[in-house]
């Protein structure tokens, strides 16, 4: 489900981060989940976009409360042939001591500021995004040497996120603007422990329990105001308490990515959250 209508044309885009707890593995195995009628497709935990590059939609809201994110997508929607050209020049540089430079650097200028977020997504370890207490990024270099990769396409990313509002607030503000038959897809970080799979130490200092609590809220009155909703979220019996009374839930797995030793990257269950099956 990676391609889509395009304008007049067939295209595949893909997402050009990657990200711990990404959806590409949803949206390729799972597309019948989706609904293929909606007005606007509003995603308030953007993360690499998997599931927003796979369906492609014509009118979107994306948001996400990570700063630097939010400002990278913006750039490369407004500047992608600069950012390309910044990119393109730290892949020449790349070396274990141009990592921990720009690493350690702090620029001032929106194409800097995206560059280096690429630049470091896609050279340090697994592709992890974490700061320390100081807001820092902290995740040490990877094995990956490449820079520009060889799907990139940055002018279709470019023109698909020129049919998008980019917003970095909270989720709650954005789940609140999804109106009747607005398509709401929701994939917070998981603050539950489940299977032992590695993700939640990434954010359980960034999304506690309460969000939890507030995420449930805020998507019981979206349901009520006739929104589309699809939702992942842990398979945990505390999941499932919250939402079981108001949504179906579907069990569907999926392989960890984030263990180092590929031999550690074992299957694991997650909750579909729908109300899908209504419309």
């Amino acid at each position: 489900m990676e391609s889509q209508l395009y304008g007049d044309d067939v295209i595949t885009v893909k997402p050009f981060l990657k990200w711990a707890g990404g959806k590409r593995w949803l949206i390729a195995n799972h597309g019948d989940l989706f609904p293929q009628d909606y007005n606007r497709y509003i995603e308030p935990f953007l993360g690499s976009g998997s599931v927003f590059f796979g369906m492609q939609p014509s009118t979107s809201i994306l948001s996400d409360i990570n700063n630097e994110l939010i400002g990278t997508y913006i750039t490369l929607r407004d500047d992608w042939v600069e950012l390309r050209r910044l990119l393109e020049s730290y892949h020449l540089h790349h070396s274990k001591e141009f990592y921990y430079n720009i690493r350690a650097s702090r620029p001032t200028t929106s194409i800097e500021r995206a560059a280096r977020f690429i630049y470091l997504n896609r050279t340090c370890w697994n592709g992890l995004y974490r700061v320390n207490k100081s807001g820092h990024f902290n995740v040490p270099i990877g094995t990956k040497s490449s820079v520009i990769l060889p799907d990139d396409n940055f002018e279709a990313v470019s023109r698909l996120l020129s049919r998008a509002e980019l917003l970095s607030c909270d989720f709650e503000m954005i789940i609140d603007k999804a109106c009747e038959g607005d398509f709401l897809f929701v994939d917070p970080p998981y603050t539950v422990r489940h299977n032992y799979n590695g993700f939640v130490k990434y954010n359980e200092t960034l999304f506690s329990w309460e969000d939890q609590l507030r995420l449930a809220d805020a998507l019981i009155r979206a349901k009520a105001r006739n929104v589309k909703i699809l939702s992942t979220n842990a398979f945990h019996e505390s999941i499932r308490s919250l939402y079981s009374d108001h949504f179906m839930l579907t069990c569907v797995d999926r392989v960890s990515p984030i263990a180092a030793d590929k031999a550690s990257r074992k299957r694991y269950e997650e909750y579909v959250i729908s109300n899908l099956g209504e419309y």
